[in-house]
């Protein structure tokens, strides 16, 4: 293939983090991220159907990895949207339900189509094994019962299996996303507000070195023997240093699927430490 897919996902990346970074309202990033993504995976479908792919597996590395990011964050970002635009109002009670009933809604679809699934399993383990069956064009069976869905789908851009991950990834934005509105008393934004007593402590470096540090210390269960969760770790930096981090799962999972390393900050931190050490020697 002479384009190369090796870039787009960090330009997804690049693209969340400028809209970001606009201070736009929430309804204003995901429709402008749903058309941005919508173009792409339109672009994206171009190439693919009149230049194919070199081998199987750069075949297979599309359906499993780069496509599904595309699509997956589409129908987050849609669904986001349509969510956003539907809801009532802006706090109380009624706000409450709303977004309680819309978890709950992503909780039954969960439960009813994607977890108990055979695919899921083997998705979820990291399996390999059987990816020339999954993520290869024209090996769709049909006796397996498969939903309805795969009868919509283009048989030159799609092996329905890419399109089940799409879903997988969706949700789990889609379930970190509606938590944050459930539990309003946790709400960064009210509190950064009410905070005044760390008005001369800020953060310097960009949002997303915040959050692989917090990351970082949540692994490593090195803050409460590891018994807090990593929503209250973010909470703990974003009052210190009166920022607020939006969604933390999102932000995560682009990190997960950086190029080049994974943990850029953290590098930085510990060539930042030595070269101050060496400054003594």
């Amino acid at each position: 293939m002479k384009y190369s897919f090796q870039n787009i996902i960090l330009e997804i990346h690049n693209k969340e983090d400028k809209i970001s970074s606009q201070s736009k309202r929430l309804i204003d990033e995901a429709y402008e991220m749903t058309l941005y993504l919508q173009d792409l995976l339109f672009s994206v479908k171009k190439i693919v159907t009149e230049e194919g792919f070199k081998d199987d597996e750069e075949e297979i590395h599309f359906f499993r990895i780069i496509k599904p990011q595309i699509l997956g964050k589409l129908i987050y970002y849609n669904k986001v949207y349509r969510i956003e635009t539907t809801c009532p109002v802006s706090n109380g009670k009624m706000y409450y339900s709303y977004f309680s009933g819309q978890l709950a809604n992503l909780k039954r679809e969960y439960i009813d189509h994607i977890c108990n699934s055979d695919f899921y399993r083997y998705y979820r383990s990291g399996r390999t094994d059987r990816d020339d069956i999954f993520f290869k064009r024209g090996n769709i069976n049909y006796h397996d019962g498969l939903n309805s869905i795969v009868f919509e789908i283009d048989p030159t851009f799609s092996t329905f299996f890419d399109y089940k991950t799409a879903r997988i990834i969706a949700n789990e934005l889609l379930y970190s996303y509606l938590l944050t509105k459930i539990n309003p008393d946790e709400d960064p934004d009210v509190i950064l507000q009410k905070s005044e007593s760390s008005k001369d402590i800020f953060w310097t470096e960009s949002k997303n070195a915040l959050i692989e540090l917090v990351y970082a210390l949540h692994a490593a269960g090195v803050i409460s023997h590891g018994k807090i969760g990593i929503r209250k770790i973010s909470l703990m930096f974003q009052i210190l240093f009166r920022i607020p981090l939006g969604d933390l799962h999102h932000a995560f999972h682009r990190m997960k699927t950086r190029t080049g390393s994974r943990t850029a900050f953290l590098d930085q931190l510990k060539t930042s430490l030595e070269e101050y050490m060496d400054k003594d020697l």
